[in-house]
Formats: C-alpha cells, structure tokens, sequence
C-alpha cells in the first residue's frame, strides 16, 4: 500500500510540475543517428452512484486509483529501419497495480510502399482504436467504449510477440486505396489484467495466460473524402495455466492443486467504419466485434462457452480549438453456456447478467498544446454477469451488483 501511494503521488507530481512548464519531445544524437523519446501521463477520478466500476471503489466517495504514465523512443537505423520501444506503468483499481511493462518493442523496414515488416513486440492492428489505445491525447473520450475497447482487457490485446507484412495497395485513383497487415505471433497477458482478476473468483490464481495467435486487417481509404471501412480478424490458440483452491467454486477440499485451461477455438471478427469532415470538426465511428470463445476449464473437467457481441456508435466535434465534445452508445452481450454445477445463464440478454449497454457524453477541454482535461457522464444498463470481463466484479460488489450504474469519470493528461 504504502508503495502504491508513493507511485501515485509521484505520478500526481508529474502532471503539476508538468502543468507549470512547456513540454516538448526530446532529441538527441547518437552515432549521427537521431534519437526522438516522447512521454504521456494521465490522472482520473471515477464516481458511480450504484456499483464499483473497474475494479475500483467508485461508489459514495469515488476513486483516484486511475493513473497511468510511459515513455518512448524511437531511432532511425538506416534509410528505412526504424527501431523503437515503449514503457509503461498503470494502476487502475486492482488492475497493473504498479507493475512495469514494456508496450511495444519493435524493428521496422519499410521495402516498398506496398510491402514492409516489423518484428518483435508489435502492436497489433484491429479494428479502428486497438494500435492507439495507449495514446489517451488522441482520443476525444476518457474511455474509449468498453463493449470493444474494454480497460481491464488492455494488456491482452494491445500487442503480439511476432512478426507483420503490412503495406498500401493504390490501383486506381478512382478506388481509393487497401491498407492490409498480415501477423502471426504470441499473445502473452499481464497477470494484472482483467480476465486473471476475474478468475480469482473462482479460486484460481493465473500464473501464465496467452499461446499462439494470428490474424490480418484490411482497411479501405474510399473515394469518399474522409470515410474508412475495414475489417479485422483474429484466431488464438491460448492457454492459462496456474493454481486452483477447489473449495471456493466446487465446493471441495480447501487444498491448492495445479490448474489448466485451454482454447478449442477462439477467434474474433471486428467490422468498423469512420468518417472525418473536411474541415476535421466532425467525426463519426462505428465498428462491431463478435468474439467467441469455445475451452475447456479447471483442467479439462469442465466446458465453457463464451459468445460476446458488441457494437457502439460515436461522434464527436471540435467546437473550436479549446474544446471538442462526444457522445456514444455502446452495445456490450455476453451468450455463455457451460457444464459447470450450479453456473446457469440467464435464458434472454435483456436480463441485467447478459448485457452493459453504455449511454456516454463527454466534453475535452485543451488547456494546452500538451495539456488536456475531459469529463465525462456514463449511465449504464446491465453488468453483463461474471463468465467474462466487462468492468463489474463481484470482488468489490460484495453486496451484490444492482442493474443500473450511473457515473462520471474526470481525467487528465500531459504528453510530450
């Protein structure tokens, strides 16, 4: 406890000394090569009204425990390597408790325009936001929708341990042009992350989760001035393995065994679109995600099924250069079945357990050229259950969870 509050008055004193100074990237040379190093920090406060959000104390009082910080560097190699990588450290609530990781550490070569590589610790390319997920300044929203972007699962999907062909196809002026990536690697999540939290409720204690994944994104830069479609598809092949108390979900000896889990078929498909004004004021996204999930737990005694469809829609427009508001619905549905005793879903998604639909209004103000702030109102329907991660937890709703959660969240942030 006592180093969780030194990390974050720390990262608090980053963002006041940084809010009274003007902060620019940083260069320096280094065998005649040019070395760029950039930085970001970000400070929330969450209050609902009804249940603990994200893993956090968020109701009566709220809760600071929102803050996280990194910093890059990249360096040009030769001609058309660029090398870089990136650190970061978070805590939110329960979540990365402090735990130092590295983002991204990749090799690129750009061959041709329609045919480049990267290698090593990549971020992987899905749907519209998942690549920029760790640049909170771009985005106009101070949670991008979690039914698709969900906070608590950031560590499993932000990037791959592997290797991506990637490039630009233009065949005709009149066609627009296909921007593709092609990946194959290894997924490996931070045990700090919101699918081992969750787990815990059922007396394990994930000590290693991930396995070989693969996949592609295609995107289309249409003829239409400023509008983007595209679609993404991703197959794993994951496995989590680590300890077990049966006594807490099975009712047996209060012993500690070996537990495994593992995927018979897990994929995702994602489809997204997006439209920019010409004058850049106006922005429109959509996307929708199926995710299923077919394994086998508690070391192959059991089967679960998960069977997660999400959708949102969002806009957003910048007033003027000092403030930008948004709005999104976002669509979150869990269909879950399993061999499990005692574990029963609820038989339609409108039941509170199987669902979050999330109504969000927010407002950016740019206090700086490197200083932001936003507020923003979520009024929430459903908590979606406990079979898969989707911001409620029963670990901080002792009580039990109510179906509607109403809340605020205000953040901060500085980049350089």
């Amino acid at each position: 406890m006592k180093n969780m509050l030194c990390k974050g008055i720390a990262a608090a004193g980053f963002l006041a000394l940084a809010s009274t100074i003007g902060l620019h990237a940083q260069e320096f040379r280094v065998f005649s090569r040019t070395v760029q190093v950039h930085g970001f920090g970000t400070q929330g406060f969450v209050h609902t009204g009804e249940n603990n959000w994200l893993t956090m104390n968020t109701s009566n009082v709220g809760s600071g425990e929102f803050t996280d910080f990194g910093a890059n560097a990249t360096v040009p190699l030769f001609d058309k390597v660029r090398v870089g990588a990136q650190i970061y450290e978070h805590n939110v609530g329960q979540l990365g408790k402090w735990h130092p990781q590295l983002d991204w550490a990749s090799a690129d070569y750009k061959f041709k325009t329609w045919l480049s590589f990267r290698g090593g610790k990549v971020k992987t390319a899905m749907g519209l936001y998942n690549d920029t997920q760790d640049m909170d300044s771009l985005h106009v929203f101070a949670l991008l929708p979690q039914s698709v972007y969900p906070i608590d699962m950031r560590d499993a999907t932000l990037a791959h341990l592997g290797g991506d062909l990637y490039g630009t196809i233009k065949p005709e002026k009149k066609l627009g042009s296909f921007g593709y990536t092609l990946y194959g690697g290894d997924r490996r999540d931070s045990i700090y992350g919101g699918y081992p939290y969750l787990l815990q409720i059922h007396g394990i204690s994930m000590q290693q989760y991930g396995g070989p994944v693969m996949g592609g994104d295609l995107r289309w830069n249409t003829p239409v001035k400023g509008f983007t479609a595209g679609t993404s598809y991703v197959y794993e092949i994951i496995t989590g393995t680590g300890q077990l108390n049966p006594s807490i979900a099975l009712g047996g000896p209060n012993i500690v065994v070996p537990y495994k889990e593992w995927s018979n078929n897990d994929f995702m498909n994602q489809y997204y679109g997006t439209w920019s004004s010409r004058s850049g004021k106006l922005r429109l996204d959509s996307e929708y995600r199926r995710y299923w999930r077919d394994q086998d737990i508690f070391s192959g005694q059991f089967w679960v099924t998960t069977d997660v469809r999400s959708w949102y829609v969002a806009g957003s427009y910048g007033i003027n250069k000092w403030l930008e508001v948004g709005s999104y619905y976002s669509y979150f549905t869990n269909n879950w079945n399993c061999d499990v005793p005692g574990q029963i879903p609820a038989p339609s998604a409108s039941s509170p357990d199987r669902h979050v639909y999330d109504k969000a209004v927010t407002a950016r103000i740019n206090l700086k050229n490197y200083w932001y702030a936003k507020v923003e109102g979520h009024f929430m329907d459903g908590y979606a259950g406990f079979m898969y991660p989707d911001g409620f937890y029963p670990q901080v709703n002792p009580q039990g969870l109510k179906p509607n959660t109403n809340g605020v969240v205000v953040r901060t942030g500085m980049y350089f």
